[in-house]
């Protein structure tokens, strides 16, 4: 173990991991048995109408927005840890599609994951089973939804891939990702039919396991490219403060 000035910078680090809750983004590993079997960060539950997500700064729970309609997530909604949709996933992407305007969004590999058992609310951790995914595109940047099955699922936990689904599951993710940011006219008068406002959200394909598990490996490639030895940094500046 490194010491300097009498400080044991890797004991302070296991004793912070010990104390403190770490962030669910930064501090959770993705998994050694990525990108076949993911952890998976939870942040949406079936039964939520409000969109919640992780503050990336905190990573505190937080409230994006209420849904606008009655459409709600038909899966658990959340994240895998430690990735990020970088040129590495928007390369994909563009190479999919053959839209070359595509660029990564910058968020952590988003994640819908199918079980059979009702969850309270989010903000937990889960062991899921990449199956395939979405090419979600939202104002040309690249915003995939892998498509796992929660690991040991009585129900879903034996699919391998997404083409094993019911189709009307599938049916169920596209309609909520077409319409969760759909907006309401605000100026209509009360006694007015209700107009809503359609987003630049598409869905440019759907995809299987094999290709959902690149989109994975590449957003871990992201990640370590844009949060290069994250961990080392934190353990110099511990170091350096002994």
């Amino acid at each position: 173990m490194s010491r300097q000035g009498g400080l044991d910078a890797e004991r302070v680090w296991e004793l912070m991991g010990r104390l403190f809750k770490t962030h669910p983004w930064h501090g959770v590993p993705a998994g050694d048995e990525a990108p076949a079997l993911v952890t998976v960060y939870v942040e949406i539950v079936p039964s939520d109408a409000v969109k919640y997500e992780v503050d990336k700064v905190t990573g505190h729970l937080k409230v994006d927005r209420p849904q606008k309609f009655s459409n709600v997530c038909p899966s658990l909604y959340g994240f895998v840890p430690q990735t990020f949709s970088g040129e590495r996933v928007a390369e994909l992407a563009r190479r999919r599609t053959g839209r070359q305007e595509l660029g990564g969004d910058g968020d952590p590999i988003d994640v819908c994951v199918l079980s059979e058992r009702a969850f309270s609310h989010g903000d937990f951790l889960l062991r899921g089973q990449p199956i395939g995914g979405l090419h979600v595109i939202d104002h040309d940047e690249a915003d995939d939804k892998v498509v796992a099955v929660l690991q040991g699922d009585i129900t879903f936990g034996k699919v391998e891939d997404i083409s094993e689904l019911p189709r009307a599951v599938v049916e169920r993710l596209e309609h909520y990702f077409l319409t969760y940011k759909l907006t309401l006219d605000a100026g209509a008068p009360a006694a007015a039919p209700v107009q809503a406002r359609q987003t630049e959200v598409e869905i440019a394909g759907i995809y299987g396991r094999d290709e959902a598990r690149e989109v994975i490996a590449r957003g871990l490639e992201d990640y370590r490219a844009h949060f290069p030895d994250l961990k080392e940094q934190i353990l110099s500046a511990l170091r350096g403060s002994g």
